[in-house]
């Protein structure tokens, strides 16, 4: 038996209550199976979907899962990465969970790249493995992996159980530990005999871990002196990521900017946290930001962390960051206080907690000429990028205007799910977010491929929500076999393909740091309708701009799935721009 980060190996032990869903009727003891325990320990967590993948070592399971089809919904992906991308879309659509299933060796190897991906993006996650029998262990048998030992860099816990009795407890920590403090992935690693196993049953979801303390205390001296360098700052400007988000905290925040009036600039999972037009929103943070927010970063006399973590796209040189300014870094998890940027003063905590109660300390004031020193850089961006990016005079269509379209046309509570490239960054730079809607899209890892199953995940999770799917056309092939989830289980979700026949993002640096030597970055597509046609996906191709709003409101007047390519200007780039290695005051406009 092997454990990780919060248990040593044997110990599972904690503090544990029945759950809020409690259903007496599953939970009566009785000798089951360590199969059936593990789905009845899902339902007594309040799982309602399941995405996966079955074989051979995690077949008890799924026999298992015939006998609850009616109380438990699961989707079969085409692949064990669309089952953990799907997940992901799903916990951070609906706030809950995401649960997937792999079976041994390549089918939980398939996994990590998704799972890698929610750890570095804070999405919570349970995935459960199958594993050859615990008396195989170590012998190289077929399809043994050691998935403990290969995910525990990029999981908040994982877990080997070989005994049927572990399988309660090992599943209520999981759900404990993925969804509290800063949240994330659990690996729980099964052999097969003890999915074979009997005992009697009895579930009691988790309350407290031992040694596990995932929410700190929030210290009001650390807030006190917060306001303290708040309240005499001139030049001060707030940064916010997606631990504003996650903690609940986007109605705090607001408050807080508002009663301070200090322009505020997000990270691209931080998106969603404050509406578009605010009149305080100052744009995107980092490598193909917004110019202001770059480049008056080093002006700035105080910096403000909200829930983000000083990652290289946002920081460019760090030698050369903020040189100006104090650092407040308001964070939950303490590895990432002073990771990378020294704080003056950390405040280790819920930014919901800590923002309830910097809001206190802090003086009501306006930095109206400051916030016009953004404005007029935005004026001066406006001139010499947006205009003509969104309304180009002539031409093939460009990602940018697209995306504006589709902004203006989309419901206001959209769910806009993004793979990776530069139509990832047109999307975040150009689409309107309005308070309701929400942005999902892989940060900190750039996964490509994520986009379609992890949109599928997020329609699954929010049925009552639209959800649009802007993918590019390498992207989309890394994943294009999802097609076929989406068809066979009728998810509405509408697929717009940015289609440019490059790798985009390679291909822009190629043109600007390799003398437009474009080595292996163009590419040869399929006809990408017939194919959405051959999964029975109703769609249609569009190259002429006159055809544009007419293509659009086809796509998403059709009832069910949509997909709509795009073919988009090839060598379009991407501005401003922080090239690697430069301080982000070196944001280039071309």
């Amino acid at each position: 038996m092997k454990g990780s980060e919060f248990s040593s190996a044997g110990n599972l032990k904690g503090t544990y209550s029945f759950p809020d869903n409690f259903n007496p009727e599953l939970n009566k003891p009785a000798k089951v199976s360590g199969a059936e325990a593990i789905i009845k320990s899902l339902l007594m967590e309040g799982v309602e979907t399941i995405f996966g993948y079955p074989g051979g070592a995690i077949m008890p399971v799924y026999d298992a899962l015939y006998d609850y089809r009616d109380k438990v919904n699961h989707v079969l992906t085409r692949h064990e990465q669309g089952a953990v991308h799907a997940a992901q879309g799903y916990a951070r659509a609906s706030g809950k969970v995401g649960v997937c299933f792999a079976t041994s060796g390549p089918g939980a190897t398939n996994l990590i790249t998704g799972i890698a991906d929610a750890f570095i993006d804070s999405t919570p996650l349970v995935c459960i493995t199958g594993q050859v029998g615990s008396f195989l262990l170590g012998t190289d048998a077929f399809q043994e992996t050691d998935v403990v030992g290969i995910s525990m860099p990029v999981t908040k816990w994982n877990y080997q159980v070989t005994n049927a009795e572990e399988i309660p407890t090992a599943i209520a920590n999981a759900f404990y530990i993925a969804k509290s403090g800063r949240p994330g992935p659990v690996v729980i690693d099964i052999t097969k005999d003890a999915q074979f196993s009997e005992f009697v049953y009895y579930y009691q979801s988790a309350k407290k871990i031992r040694s596990y303390q995932p929410k700190p205390k929030l210290n009001i001296e650390q807030v006190k002196a917060a306001a303290t360098l708040i309240n005499k700052s001139e030049k001060p400007l707030v940064l916010f990521g997606q631990g504003v988000s996650l903690s609940g905290a986007d109605t705090e925040f607001r408050k807080f900017i508002e009663k301070t009036g200090i322009p505020a600039a997000w990270t691209l999972l931080g998106i969603s946290s404050l509406p578009t037009t605010h009149p305080l929103n100052v744009g995107m943070l980092g490598m193909h930001g917004n110019y202001g927010p770059n480049k008056l970063t080093n002006e700035a006399d105080l910096i403000i962390a909200i829930g983000m973590r000083f990652d290289d796209r946002v920081t460019g040189d760090l030698k050369r960051y903020a040189t100006n300014a104090k650092i407040i870094h308001i964070e939950i998890d303490d590895a990432e206080i002073d990771k990378n940027v020294k704080t003056d003063v950390a405040v280790h905590a819920d930014a919901k907690e800590a923002l309830t109660s910097l809001v206190n300390f802090v003086d009501k004031k306006n930095h109206e000429k400051w916030l016009s020193s953004f404005n007029t850089l935005y004026d001066e961006e406006f001139d010499q990028v947006i205009s003509k990016e969104i309304k180009p005079d002539a031409g093939k269509l460009r990602m940018a205007e697209v995306v504006k379209k589709l902004s203006e046309k989309t419901p206001d509570d959209t769910i806009v799910v993004t793979d990776v490239g530069q139509h990832q960054m047109v999307t975040a730079r150009y689409f309107e977010h309005s308070g309701k809607s929400l942005s999902i899209t892989s940060g900190g890892l750039g996964t490509m491929g994520f986009c379609l199953p992890a949109s599928m995940g997020a329609k699954i999770g929010s049925t009552d929500k639209s959800v649009l799917a802007i993918i590019g056309d390498g992207g989309f092939q890394m994943t294009i076999q999802e097609l076929a989830t989406i068809a066979q289980y009728k998810i509405g979700i509408k697929i717009v393909v940015l289609n440019n026949q490059f790798l985009g993002m390679v291909r822009q640096w190629q043109e600007l740091f390799f003398e437009s030597r474009y080595s292996f970055t163009e590419m040869t597509n399929p006809d990408f309708v017939k194919i959405a046609d051959g999964f029975g996906i109703p769609g249609r191709r569009l190259d002429q701009r006159e055809h544009l709003d007419s293509s659009i409101d086809e796509m998403l007047s059709t009832e069910g799935p949509y997909f709509l390519e795009v073919m988009v200007e090839q060598e379009d780039n991407v501005f401003p721009m922080v090239p690697t290695g430069a301080s982000v005051s070196e944001i280039r406009l071309s």
